[in-house]
């Protein structure tokens, strides 16, 4: 075995643990268009993406909406296929959706990032705020009564317009902590946006138990396998806010190492975590397959303009 991939074998097994949050119901849900210049040198092309806010007493979380819509299709192909050619489908490097969510919690004020290397890692962030300035502007969003707020975060000035018939303390990514819930924000150059895109109340009908891999048919008679689509989660409702079971709590500097494994040798980074998640023998073919799509992804997005700059310092 490689060194690379006993280091990684090893990581992955010393950290992989729950963190204990209690988990809150989802009162609303909020879409939103994201939209980022992330390569200045194509202004003109930026990018996009449906986003979406589940918001509750105590947390939040916000991913991506057409992420859900993806995964959701292919669990619905593969079922109608109805053919078992494999117990095991990692979607999460079919497309350049993003899979990382924000997670905050109000009353401990922590946020955790969980992000999705192939398996699902959880970075406890500094639960530092933006420090806001309330303006008396008033903008009238989707029906819904405004106020302007701006704030220097993360090395940009932004302005956001929030909602105080709506009691919530959320925002979309890490803008929060205004007495009413973001509805929409941009910082100062327009580079990075979060344009209202509507809002849903969760009923109780809404609130249905978790969905369970279905059992697919094998081409030998009274045998079995269950087709899993790895980024559904098939233990807990929708509509609850909660960090993933067995998310592997892990840091930033680890976690910047592995996806730099990623990059330099993709077949062993793939074989790896396939090992870790439960796949003691994964075949070349497959191995091969993934670690493509996985070079295929960290190439295809140029970013030289980070959501996050750093911050100047003052001479």
């Amino acid at each position: 075995m490689k060194s690379s991939t006993a280091i990684l074998l090893a990581l992955l097994t010393l950290f992989r643990t729950a963190i204990a949050q209690i988990p809150d119901t989802a009162k609303l849900v909020i879409q939103y268009q994201f939209i980022h210049v992330c390569d200045t040198m194509n202004r003109d092309k930026p990018y996009t993406e449906n986003m979406m806010m589940l918001v509750g007493r105590n947390a939040s979380v916000y991913k991506s909406l057409d992420r859900r819509r993806r995964l959701e299709m292919l669990q619905a192909n593969l079922l109608k296929q109805g053919t078992a050619g494999a117990y095991f489908s990692n979607a999460t490097t079919m497309s350049s959706n993003s899979t990382t969510e924000w997670f905050y919690y109000l009353n401990e004020h922590k946020t955790y990032r969980k992000e999705v290397v192939f398996n699902t890692y959880l970075i406890e962030e500094s639960a530092s705020s933006p420090v806001w300035r309330i303006a008396k502007d008033t903008l009238n969003i989707g029906g819904y009564n405004c106020q302007k707020a701006s704030t220097h975060f993360k090395g940009r000035e932004y302005v956001a317009w929030f909602c105080a018939d709506l009691p919530f303390h959320a925002g979309p990514w890490k803008l929060n902590g205004l007495p009413g819930l973001i509805l929409q924000a941009a910082d100062s150059k327009n580079e990075v946006l979060f344009k209202f895109d509507g809002i849903s109340p969760i009923t109780a009908s809404m609130l249905i138990p978790a969905r369970k891999p279905a059992p697919m048919l094998t081409r030998t008679p009274g045998v079995s396998v269950t087709t899993i689509v790895q980024g559904i989660d098939y233990k807990n409702p929708e509509y609850i806010i909660m960090l993933p079971e067995k998310g592997i709590k892990t840091t930033e500097k680890e976690l910047d190492r592995l996806k730099k494994l990623r990059e330099t040798d993709p077949e062993e980074f793939v074989r790896a975590s396939m090992i870790a998640s439960g796949v003691p023998s994964p075949p070349d073919a497959m191995v091969q397959s993934l670690a493509k799509m996985h070079s295929d992804e960290t190439s295809a997005l140029k970013i030289n303009n980070p959501i996050e700059l750093s911050e100047r310092k003052k001479k």
